[in-house]
């Protein structure tokens, strides 16, 4: 999508800081990191938000998910959150996929 602010992170249109990258994903750290880690992890395909996950793009989230466990392990994390906000009342700023992934410190509910 010619006008998605992830979509042009992960073409590299819009600098970011890559935490990891292959050519189903791309992971870069939150901009106003929760944490004293916090990054996301996007698809490369444009999927609006979980609510758009279907037999067709499945295979990119389970990939994503992949992706976390291995990143996360090569960082010595072994306790952190993954969140994925859909629709703007849940807090989904941006309508591109995306999970974070947060650590560093106690998470609470509600997260803040």
């Amino acid at each position: 999508m010619s006008d998605c602010l992830f979509c042009k992170i992960a073409a590299g249109e819009i600098p970011s800081a890559k935490v990891y990258e292959d050519e189903v994903c791309y992971a870069f750290q939150d901009i106003a990191p929760q944490a004293p880690t916090h990054f996301l992890v996007i698809p490369r395909e444009h999927i609006a938000s979980v609510s758009g996950v279907n037999a067709g793009n499945s295979a990119a989230v389970a990939h994503i998910f992949e992706v976390i466990a291995k990143v996360t392990a090569e960082k010595g994390i072994e306790s952190y959150r993954v969140v994925s906000n859909i629709g703007e009342q849940a807090g989904q700023s941006v309508p591109h996929l995306h999970f974070h992934v947060l650590a560093g410190r106690d998470m609470t509910w509600p997260p803040g």
